[in-house]
């Protein structure tokens, strides 16, 4: 088995709390708090749970666009949190983002192409004269064509914008890309044409992904393996045969149980969870999952569970497992 290409080690981020006119620190949002995943080299590992989860937290501290509060990231065995500002620099042609919102991800001003280029000039890759063939290639990989090159991004669609974000990811032949919902403001058609689009490239290029959506339906057909994370924590994860066969921890249950059926005389028994999310800012004690799970007894309110394996590829932090 390869060696994994990156690894989080009980990654924190807290946010801190300010008030009064000395801008004290009053408390903390435990956006993430206590995070470990591992992604092999060709793998996509989904990252799912509802908004406000921390998932999109995750991926911006690997990649250093907001900082850990503590935890490690390391990257082909070396700690991005390690490196000195030309060091990271030099790595991150490796590791590119793909953003939620692809228009306002692209500057309106900016015709595509250049946008694309920008990062081949800007570390060298590529002298000047040789960034538009290069970007005509990787336009032509991503389903468009070389006369988009010169146009604005008021002039696409959603979808086509979406490509035009992907091949901003790929012109740096990156080895792991950070997907963050990149389909979940599209049409359904468009949809099952971008997460087509990420299927060929892994095969085609060995791309590995993070894959953050709160969308099981699209997770299930793209990862083969799939964290699930509440409020912050990682509550289970799993090869994606296995969550969906046995998905063990209930808020994995209440999740599976609204991913629609294509099949209409099927029915699957519908868990409706009660309450709202706590606020990360004050989470619960305990397991943070208690104030909305139909089965928890006195111990889950007052002692978090351990985060344990009970299978060789199937892990879940429950009391009740």
């Amino acid at each position: 088995m390869s060696e994994p290409l990156l690894e989080v080690n009980h990654l924190k981020k807290y946010f801190p709390i300010k008030a009064g006119l000395l801008s004290r620190t009053v408390g903390h949002v435990k956006a993430v708090d206590d995070i470990s995943l591992s992604i092999r080299p060709g793998e996509t590992f989904g990252l799912v749970g509802e908004s406000g989860s921390g998932k999109s937290t995750v991926g911006k501290a690997i990649l250093r666009l907001t900082e850990k509060t503590s935890g490690s990231i390391l990257f082909k065995g070396t700690d991005l949190y390690s490196l000195s500002g030309k060091e990271l620099r030099d790595i991150r042609p490796k590791m590119q983002l793909i953003f939620q919102d692809p228009y306002s991800s692209l500057n309106p001003r900016v015709r595509i192409g250049d946008a694309i280029g920008e990062a081949l000039f800007d570390h060298g890759i590529v002298h000047k004269g040789e960034v538009r063939d290069r970007v005509e290639e990787v336009l032509a990989l991503c389903g468009l064509s070389s006369y988009h090159y010169d146009r604005f991004p008021h002039e696409f669609s959603g979808g086509q914008r979406q490509r035009i974000g992907i091949a901003r990811a790929l012109i740096l032949n990156p080895e792991l890309i950070i997907a963050d919902e990149p389909v979940s403001a599209l049409d359904v058609s468009i949809q099952a044409q971008i997460i087509n689009l990420f299927h060929n490239l892994k095969k085609s290029r060995g791309l590995a992904y993070l894959f953050i959506s709160h969308d099981l339906s699209v997770v299930e057909h793209l990862c083969s393996r799939i964290g699930v994370m509440y409020l912050g924590s990682m509550m289970e994860t799993a090869s994606r045969d296995e969550l969906f066969r046995n998905p063990l921890h209930p808020y994995t249950k209440a999740l599976l149980s609204a991913v629609p059926i294509p099949i209409p005389k099927l029915k699957r028994e519908r868990i409706v969870l009660q309450g709202d999310i706590p606020s990360p800012a004050n989470p619960p004690t305990g397991c943070k999952f208690h104030t909305r799970c139909p089965y928890a007894v006195t111990r889950c309110k007052e002692e978090v569970p351990a985060f344990r394996y009970v299978s060789s590829d199937h892990a879940v932090a429950c009391h009740l497992v």
